[in-house]
This record gives C-alpha cells, structure tokens and sequence, in this order.
C-alpha cells in the first residue's frame, strides 16, 4: 500500500511562491485499480509526481509500505525505484528496438539475471498482454494498441510491486481503450500490483475504479469508488464527472429512476 499524509506542494514563480497541492491525504491499495482524476490542472499530476519521487513535497509523507520516499537517499530510492513500474502516456518505447528488445530493456538495467532468463521473463510479460507473434516488430509496425500493450509488458518486467499509469487510454479509440483497462486491471489483480492511474477518462472510473481519488484545486474533493461515484452529491465531482452529454444522460436516468444522490465530501 501507498499511503499520502499532509502532503503539500508549492513552486516558485516570479519570486512569490504558488501552492499547487493542500494537505492531501490519500490510501492506495494493493491488488486494487487506484485512480486519481480531476480536471486540467487541478494538481493530480504534481501529485503523482510527488508520490514517485520526482518532485519533492514542502511537508508530509510518503509511504511505501511503511517506507518514507521523503526522506530516502539516493541509494535508497534507486533501490525502491527497481520495485517501480511506469506506463507512459505515449508508450514512450525505443523506436530501434523490437518489442522484445524494449521489453528486456529494464531487465538488462536494473536485473542480475542472465540473457536467457532475462528472454524468458520477456517473453512471458509479452505473452501476458497478448502480443505472442510480435516479438521482433518495431514500433512503428504497431497499432496504437499494440504499442501501449508493448509498454504494459515493458513495464511489469520487473515483477513491480508498485505500477503508475499516465492517461494509459491517450489516443486511443474507445474499444482499445476498454481492452486496456482490463488487462491493466487483471494484472492488478493477478499479480497483487498497487497500481495508480492518473486519469480523466470517465469510462475507465467506470469501469476499473475500484478506489477514487478525486483532486479539486489542488484538494482532495472525493474519495470512493466506481459503485459510489453516480451516488454523491458533490458539486464539484459532479461537474467533472457530468462534463460530457453521455454521463449527463446517465446522471438524468439514475435520478428518475430513484437513485438518490448521498452528501458525502
């Protein structure tokens, strides 16, 4: 589990200071679909930044399974980081290597196992999203996808205890997206992943939102889960959520068919 206590965020503009993120309180779990949304700039990806250490928070802590990155060396957040995985929002694979290539990328740089191990473990990560026969293509010979599927298998190559996920359905069209969200979900699952998703796809919190983390101006405004999420009367949740006609359609049926909204933060 991923645990966020007292976090807060400020930058530097123009010689005054600009907080980004307030007091923000948050549990991640493992073996669950963790998902953090919120408009553009509401701070949810100053938030991830924070919790993998690529930002440092002004106070607060967080937790990884007990263990404070806030406060980790250089060597000891090397070492958490090799329990790390990342999923990009543009794949972000090596466009001159295969997808066996960049998968066994990691492997060679964070592993001690030999070639033949290293292949092996490639190959079942390969195998596990569903891309048996791809091996030796490149990715410009791949699907949009193909190419995030490429990156989920590059990224749990490690075995991670800890797996972030960027806007993973970027780009793609909404059928694909609906198979991404389940194989990121079923990974999770099978695996016993803490996964985090940083995401304003409404159909992905429908789908796999298993715990919601909904950021406001830099606050946390919400917290629950896909079942929850249609039910609260929370103005600024609901705003986002019903942004669009479809989910405002759905927000019209759930009421005249007696689903009464609950006032919860």
């Amino acid at each position: 589990m991923i645990e966020v206590k007292g976090i807060n965020k400020s930058f530097k503009e123009n010689g005054s200071y600009r907080q980004v993120l307030y007091d923000i309180n948050a549990k991640f779990y493992d073996g669950k679909t963790n998902l953090i949304i919120g408009q553009s700039g509401s701070g949810k990806t100053v938030l991830v930044k924070n919790i993998v250490g690529l930002f440092k928070p002004d106070d607060g802590q967080i937790l990884y399974d007990g263990r404070d990155i806030t406060v980790m060396d250089r060597k000891q957040l090397k070492e958490l980081r090799k329990e790390i995985g990342m999923l990009f929002q543009g794949s972000a694979l090596f466009d001159s290597e295969t997808v066996l290539g960049n998968v066994i990328f990691p492997l060679k740089m964070f592993s001690k196992m030999s070639h033949e191990e290293q292949r092996e473990r490639a190959q079942f990560c390969i195998d596990r999203v569903n891309l048996t026969g791809s091996e030796n293509k490149f990715p410009s010979e791949l699907s949009g996808g193909m190419q995030k599927r490429a990156a989920i298998a590059r990224a749990i190559a490690l075995n991670p205890k800890y797996l972030f996920c960027d806007e993973p359905n970027s780009g793609l069209d909404p059928k694909t997206s609906i198979v991404i969200d389940e194989l990121l979900s079923d990974i999770t699952h099978e695996f016993g992943i803490t996964t985090i998703i940083n995401t304003h796809d409404m159909n992905s919190v429908m789908g796999i939102g298993e715990n919601i983390v909904f950021i406001n101006k830099g606050h946390v405004g919400w917290i629950g889960n896909k079942d929850e999420v249609y039910s609260v009367d929370n103005d600024d949740l609901n705003n986002f959520v019903y942004a669009t006609d479809l989910f405002r359609d759905v927000r019209k049926y759930r009421r005249q068919h007696g689903y009464t909204p609950t006032r919860q933060q």
